[in-house]
């Protein structure tokens, strides 16, 4: 009897796995350990979740530490108190808070104003203080560092009125923030370290940082109680550097940013700030009638604490006379020691490239825009714009039209200007234009950029030196991954 082949088509599925039992045993083994290791991995965000919490476009990394870092900085200024919120990533690069990429908000007068009530001072602050600590989240409040730079403003008050104010904003940072703060971070800031910081704040959003000192851009900071000059020099001009006497700020600063070795010369000269110079004009002339001042208008003027004469001569303001006065406020024949100086005998740092293109900002912006200079002088400038190719000259001949008009007419010719500084407007164009040209010896025809804000990463920035202050600190205490 021939057996017929068996008809596996017919085999049960039991009958399969008996069959294969051997086979699949075999195969499940390693698929199941597999399996198991899977399961006990730790989970992974997807990169496009990653770059959505961290807020920025970046390339995935497994590596990827997502942290913030905050800093908060208060400008105590002559003319008023600012105070200014940032927020970084590991890189130190600004990460927006909210719509913008800081917070900003100011308040008048300045501490200064209060120099018989230091709480008073302090107390002006409050709501700056208040309005910083809504916009920091509530873990990150202890580790913010929070610095108040006082400048030239408080300088002059006098040592005993300056430290008694500053000990009634550190008591209000003590006893009234969740920030981090040290008694030494509330500090009127040398002339030396508010040039530096404003260098460094407005060559960052540039961001030149990193490049050759020949390719970063020189600072004039016209502020109230003074004006700084700050750019890069070579090693060689460094070298040459005058020492100055013990107690003095040193003329370079040695600057490590971002890879690069800066040589920064830095010099602030007290007294030369818009507001303080007013009183230096009118010491010239002491109590006689001053040339700068507009036709109609018979007062004083109050700064630092004393009194000036303010009279118009009888027949108003005089350009030539006014620059006459101005230059001579400005001691440009006082005795130079070195081989160049600016004004007050004072060492210009030698020029050179980090010197040909000049940014400057503070009150040289805010009274240009105020008279319009940018219309009617540069008329395809918007003057509502954050920044504006202008030349040393155009100042004088908005000083030209200023120094022409008469009190009474001034309003409607200047409805921009505040009224208490009206009377000083052909004053305060003729000195700005002495300054640059006479006292820091640029071209009249050069072209300069007046700057109060810089755009970066599709955001405006204030051009103001407490950037450049929150960048060292967040590089001191650590928080970030980058030196400065």
């Amino acid at each position: 009897m021939i057996k017929r082949p068996h008809n596996r088509q017919h085999d049960s599925f039991s009958d399969k796995i008996q069959r294969y039992r051997s086979v699949l045993l075999v195969i499940s083994i390693p698929v199941m350990l597999i399996a198991v290791v899977l399961l006990l991995m730790p989970g992974r965000a997807a990169p496009s979740d990653v770059a959505m919490d961290y807020g920025l476009s970046r390339k995935f990394s497994p590596n990827l530490k997502l942290s913030k870092s905050y800093a908060v900085i208060f400008d105590a200024g002559s003319s008023g108190s600012r105070v200014h919120v940032y927020c970084f990533d590991q890189n130190l690069d600004l990460v927006p808070i909210g719509k913008d990429l800081e917070l900003f908000v100011q308040t008048k007068p300045g501490l200064s104003a209060y120099a018989s009530d230091p709480q008073a001072a302090a107390n002006s602050l409050a709501s700056l203080l208040d309005k910083a600590q809504s916009v920091v989240p509530q873990d990150l409040r202890p580790k913010t560092p929070v610095k108040v730079g006082a400048t030239a403003g408080l300088r002059q008050l006098g040592v005993d009125a300056s430290d008694r104010i500053l000990q009634a904003v550190r008591d209000l940072l003590k006893y009234k923030s969740a920030f981090k703060s040290k008694p030494e971070w509330v500090t009127v800031l040398d002339g030396s370290q508010e040039g530096s910081y404003q260098w460094v704040t407005i060559n960052y959003l540039l961001g030149n940082l990193g490049k050759k000192y020949s390719n970063t851009v020189g600072v004039v900071d016209l502020g109230g109680g003074s004006v700084q000059m700050a750019y890069a020099i070579s090693e060689k001009d460094a070298a040459n550097a005058p020492t100055v006497p013990e107690g003095e700020d040193q003329y370079v600063n040695e600057m490590y940013l971002m890879g690069t070795k800066y040589y920064l010369y830095v010099h602030s000269y007290l007294h030369y700030g818009l507001l303080a110079a007013r009183a230096e004009i009118l010491k010239v002339t002491k109590d006689s009638d001053n040339p700068c001042i507009l036709a109609g208008y018979d007062g004083s003027y109050k700064y630092g604490g004393q009194e000036y004469k303010a009279s118009a001569s009888p027949s108003g303001s005089n350009i030539e006379e006014c620059q006459s006065v101005a230059i001579k406020a400005l001691k440009v024949n006082d005795t130079c020691t070195h081989m160049q100086c600016t004004f007050g005998g004072v060492w210009n740092g030698g020029g050179g490239d980090g010197q040909k293109n000049m940014f400057v900002a503070s009150f040289f912006f805010d009274r240009a825009a105020e008279v319009l200079l940018f219309y009617n002088l540069a008329g395809f400038i918007d003057q509502n714009e954050p920044v504006a190719k202008v030349r040393p000259g155009d100042f004088e001949s908005a000083a030209k039209r200023a120094c022409q008009t008469k009190l009474e007419d001034a309003k409607s010719i200047y409805p921009r200007v505040d009224e208490s500084n009206l009377p000083y407007i052909c004053m305060d164009l003729v000195y700005q234009h002495a300054l640059l040209v006479v006292g820091f010896g640029l071209d009249p025809w050069q072209e300069i950029t007046l700057v109060k804000q810089i755009k970066y990463q599709n955001s405006l920035v204030e051009a103001a030196w407490p950037l450049g202050s929150a960048i060292e600190a967040i590089s001191s205490l650590g928080l970030n991954q980058v030196s400065a």
